[in-house]
């Protein structure tokens, strides 16, 4: 009975792309799903073979205790080197789009104390 290993939704593609490369690699049989139109469903890569789902799990594990060494290591010499990327420059590389998440976020602030603020004492 196949058996979910590897949720894909909010997975960067190279870590996708890493894990299925890692599967063929080792022989194991998956099959993979979407998220369907709306993104209801599950997107995730499913073992075939539920035996050798502890040997899978732990290839992935392996795989992703050393990315996160990995990727940590890239960011702290970035920002050692002064390069990692900081809220002004994102501010400064998507402008509009910081300001429509900054008025959202006012917006729902505003929202939520409103009945608080309307309060006449």
């Amino acid at each position: 009975m196949p058996v979910l290993i590897f949720r894909l939704n909010n997975v960067p593609e190279d870590e996708a792309a890493d894990v299925r490369a890692l599967l063929d690699q080792h022989g194991f049989a998956y099959h993979e799903t979407t998220g369907g139109f709306l993104g209801f469903g599950v997107a995730g890569l499913w073992l075939l073979d539920d035996s050798r789902k502890a040997a899978a799990r732990a290839l992935i594990d392996t795989y992703q205790d050393e990315r996160r060494v990995r990727l940590r290591a890239e960011h702290e010499a970035l920002r050692r080197a002064g390069r990692a990327e900081t809220m002004l420059h994102r501010f400064a590389r998507q402008p509009l789009q910081s300001l429509f998440y900054i008025a959202a976020a006012a917006a729902v602030l505003y929202l939520t104390l409103w009945p608080f603020l309307a309060l006449e004492g």
